[in-house]
């Protein structure tokens, strides 16, 4: 398996188009906020959504269009969520609608995807004015995937895409993948939209159980502000024009499937991760050698959630006593007095606390080391063989700027 280019757009027999059609008021013009990728041919397609109790309208269409486990295309819009919105529903079918009349898909292969502010009505008389417009910008380059990238970005300061290319019985296949979370980001997911393609040939029901892996191992261990969101999703779709024997069980080509879906997923995990709204740094935070790989996920997860450690690692300070409060909270099981604590970067290494207590250390080195824009959190508690990594980012005073006046 390697890195390559190309996004959405690496896998062949995908295209995708990008434009501006105003679907909040006074958004820039320069500024695409409506996205369309498609597929030459219906593809077995997976998804994973949010577990917030409160649902955005498109994840209730995309659950209805995906029962029989098969999708072509999938239209998505920033600026507006389409949550606890009036005639959300409605709206989010007519985006359906008007996407498979400008492609020739049929209705229930179309995938329908929104994220921004909750609870106003989606101008979906844009969207639909816009729609032969964008069907007829679909091109399988990779700017096609960049511009569509852009159009689901609300908070993002960057891009997040990522894409490989792996040998699967005897043939070459591509995988690629687009997302946008930057805020309300928190495990079980976040304001997350994540769109997967590739050309590899893999039965529905293997699919969605690597996905489900795969996002547990990646996406729901992430976290930017506690807070889960009402859209979130993920899309894997798989058309097979790779041309390689079909996937239909758990055999090598399948590891090796999966193994390209977990890099994809956790490559724009942590891009998420690293552009948290207002963030200026990304905590990795790691614990080894627990009795359960569940118990050092959830340790894991406390840590990178905290609010004290998140501002501990913005004010670049090795306030470590913070970080063994949060694995106490946690609810996983461990010995406090078992502990090893550190902190490293590019920077270098340092041991801050060892058998639960804390040692003395060279402050100037621990500030120089958390100065760096990617800081590891390295916990050992000395139980068992299985370790766990979260992601997250520091808490600045930028965050409370972004979401004061985030609606208005």
């Amino acid at each position: 398996m390697k890195k390559i280019e190309g996004g959405i757009c690496a896998a062949t027999g995908f295209r995708a188009a990008a434009l501006h059609c105003g679907v909040k008021a006074g958004s820039p013009q320069e500024k695409n906020d409506l996205a369309l990728i498609v597929s030459a041919c219906p593809a077995a397609t997976a998804a994973t959504f949010t577990n917030n109790r409160v649902k955005a309208a498109p994840i209730y269409v995309c659950m209805e269009h995906l029962e029989n486990g098969v999708a072509q295309a999938i239209v998505a819009n920033s600026g507006n969520a389409n949550a606890c919105a009036p005639e959300g529903m409605e709206n989010a079918r007519r985006m359906a609608a008007a996407a498979a009349q400008a492609t020739g898909i049929e209705e229930n292969r179309v995938l329908v995807g929104s994220t921004g502010v909750i609870g106003q009505r989606l101008n979906i008389e844009a969207i639909e004015g816009s729609m032969d417009a964008l069907a007829a910008k679909l091109a399988d380059s990779a700017e096609a995937s960049v511009e569509a990238n852009r159009a689901i970005m609300t908070t993002d300061l960057v891009e997040k895409t990522a894409a490989v290319e792996f040998d699967c019985g005897g043939k070459t296949c591509h995988m690629g993948g687009i997302a946008k979370g930057s805020g309300m980001i928190h495990p079980n997911m976040g304001t997350m939209l994540c769109f997967i393609t590739t050309d590899c040939a893999i039965d529905p029901s293997l699919l969605r159980t690597a996905l489900q892996n795969a996002v547990e191992h990646t996406f729901n261990r992430i976290s930017v502000d506690g807070d889960t969101s009402t859209n979130d999703t993920c899309v894997v779709m798989a058309n097979g024009t790779a041309g390689n024997q079909i996937i239909d069980w758990k055999d090598e080509a399948y590891h090796t499937f999966y193994a390209a879906l977990e890099e994809v997923c956790l490559t724009l995990a942590k891009k998420m991760a690293a552009d948290g709204e207002g963030a200026s740094k990304l905590i990795c935070c790691t614990v080894k050698n627990s009795r359960a790989e569940e118990y050092a996920e959830r340790l894991a997860k406390a840590v990178i959630a905290s609010s004290l450690v998140k501002a501990a690692m913005f004010g670049e300070d090795a306030n470590w006593g913070r970080v063994l409060c949060a694995m106490g909270y946690s609810k996983a099981p461990f010995r406090p007095e078992y502990v090893t604590i550190g902190f490293s970067s590019a920077a270098g290494a340092i041991t801050v606390c060892e058998h639960g207590e804390g040692l003395d250390f060279d402050e100037d080195l621990a500030k120089k080391i958390l100065s760096e824009k990617e800081i590891s959190i390295d916990i050992d508690i000395h139980e068992g063989d299985d370790q766990a990594t979260a992601y997250g980012c520091d808490l600045t005073y930028d965050y409370v700027r972004i979401n004061g006046d985030y609606r208005t």
